[in-house]
């Protein structure tokens, strides 16, 4: 990719590309040479996501422009147990069997240990002194460790699992290697599932390993780990490193980040919007959406930097403000698909910024940042700091 769609692009590091923030829907070409129609605007991209029946998330790699990089049998292996790419009923399935284990009340019970783990990165990054690096030193590590010990994965392996989503998610590499690298973490994956299935630990894969382990697949049981793992740490992390130069780009918002922290989160949460590539759909039936005439076989792109920029959902849109704490974003998706880790990373965020501005009073950039441009999670790969 030499270049990056204006529908991932951002303008000054924040703001979503001008050019999508119109709320209507219209055919874009992608980096893999298919077209797509882009889906902007607050309401459309509710109903689209909300619509499982109409518009699909079953979708094969030939509809996508990178037939033949897998075999039928090999696309079947990598998507077993994926969520993100199931319809129902499967994926009903699959999400009721996650869905008790990562509930608001489960996650408050895990609070406690989230903010140790925060406070021992801190204690490390102070012991340090400065200048830091925020990124490879507390945002990366900090949910890295905190779904590790929730699903019971050996934190040993955090540093592997880190290159390899870091790599599968640059869209800037070719997809034959994006491929390879997957499929290294995946069967990483799956040696430790085959552990825990002869010895169950105490941990979320454990307890799906007592609970349904003759319900699940091998497959389903790895995909589903592995989607965890990576999806657990990756936004997370790029959420609580986006949020501090958010803060530290506007000193006026720092101040009241202490007396506000949840509603704090919910703003960035959607000013920042870290899933930049869009979510991609098929549609199934002929139907009407932002004015046109969507055919079966068509993919849709949604973007959820532009729902959270549009202006009926809130008013001045382009404003951070963390006081009035923005409720009915995007930015974990919507309908069936909403992210099933969205307490928890509600959590980490609320507890982990709140302790680096308060550990750190005259916190302040000290150096080059560098951002993830082609990815599918917008984020940065180095944040130096000084205090």
């Amino acid at each position: 990719m030499t270049d990056i769609p204006p529908y991932m692009r951002r303008e000054g590091e924040f703001h979503p590309d001008p050019r999508i923030l119109d709320g209507g829907i219209r055919r874009v070409n992608t980096p893999y040479g298919v077209q797509m129609w882009l889906v902007t605007g607050f309401d459309n991209v509710r109903r689209v996501p909300a619509d499982a029946i109409t518009f699909s998330s079953a979708i094969t790699p030939d509809r996508l422009g990178i037939a033949g990089q897998r075999t039928p049998e090999e696309l079947a292996r990598a998507t077993a147990g994926d969520l993100p790419a199931l319809d129902p009923p499967e994926h009903t399935r699959l999400r009721r069997m996650l869905n008790p284990q990562l509930t608001m009340r489960q996650v408050r019970l895990l609070e406690p240990r989230i903010a140790q783990i925060v406070a021992d990165h801190l204690d490390a990054v102070e012991r340090s002194g400065p200048p830091a690096d925020l990124i490879r030193s507390f945002a990366m590590p900090v949910p890295t460790q905190v779904i590790c010990e929730l699903l019971g994965v050996p934190f040993e392996s955090r540093a592997a699992f880190q290159r390899w989503s870091g790599q599968y998610l640059d869209l800037s590499r070719p997809f034959p290697a994006r491929v390879a690298i997957f499929e290294q973490s995946r069967d990483h994956m799956a040696t430790l599932v085959a552990r825990e299935r002869t010895h169950p630990g105490p941990g979320l894969l454990g307890d799906l390993i007592r609970e349904h382990g003759r319900e699940l697949g091998e497959d389903e049981l790895v995909g589903l780990a592995h989607l965890l793992l990576i999806a657990g740490h990756e936004s997370t992390a790029n959420m609580i490193g986006l949020g501090l130069l958010a803060l530290l780009r506007h000193p006026d918002q720092l101040a009241a980040v202490h007396d506000h922290p949840e509603a704090a989160v919910e703003e960035l949460l959607r000013w920042i919007s870290v899933i930049s590539s869009g979510i991609i759909r098929l549609a199934t039936t002929p139907v009407e959406l932002g004015g046109h005439k969507v055919e079966p076989g068509d993919l849709l792109l949604i973007s959820l930097p532009a729902a959270n920029r549009d202006p009926t959902l809130i008013d001045h849109p382009v404003t951070l403000d963390v006081r009035r704490g923005t409720t009915g974003h995007v930015a974990f998706g919507h309908g069936a698909h909403h992210c099933v880790g969205a307490s928890l990373a509600r959590a980490e965020l609320r507890i982990a910024i709140p302790a680096v501005l308060h550990r750190f009073p005259h916190l302040r950039v000290a150096g080059q940042i560098h951002f993830r441009a082609a990815n599918s999670v917008y984020g940065l790969t180095t944040l130096p700091v000084t205090w």
